[in-house]
């Protein structure tokens, strides 16, 4: 696990700081995301990967307990029924504890979601 003071360049980076478990889930959440949104630039901000189209489109992080997806909005807990089954935070985090299997369908709403957030956001500009 890193610790709080590891400064990432790259989201391999980041990725290859975890046990290979965590590292499986943190490439298949990364991989998931990249054919969700393939023009989608990849980053790290605050620490975390980061994927930006037209901004901050969603950050990923690995915990000891959990996968922890950023930002969940209250308009998508309104809108995703499925968010419920989660543990989620007021800073706009959803987590998916390290027992289970991630829930990929899930994800992939999440982030379609975002994406057509930005998309309205880009078009209001």
């Amino acid at each position: 696990m890193p610790s709080a003071k590891e400064k990432f360049k790259t989201i391999d980076e980041y990725i290859n700081s975890f046990p290979e478990a965590v590292r499986e889930r943190l490439q298949t959440l990364r991989k998931l995301v990249k054919e969700e949104v393939p023009d989608a630039q990849e980053a790290i901000k605050y620490g975390m990967p980061t994927f930006v189209f037209h901004g901050n489109l969603v950050l990923f992080a690995g915990w000891k307990k959990h996968i922890a997806l950023y930002p969940v909005t209250t308009e998508m807990e309104a809108s995703i029924e499925e968010l419920a089954s989660y543990k989620t935070s007021g800073k706009g985090t959803i987590q998916f504890p390290m027992n289970q299997p991630l829930p990929l369908p899930l994800i992939r709403k999440i982030v379609a979601f975002r994406v057509r957030e930005h998309l309205s956001r880009a078009t209001e500009d």
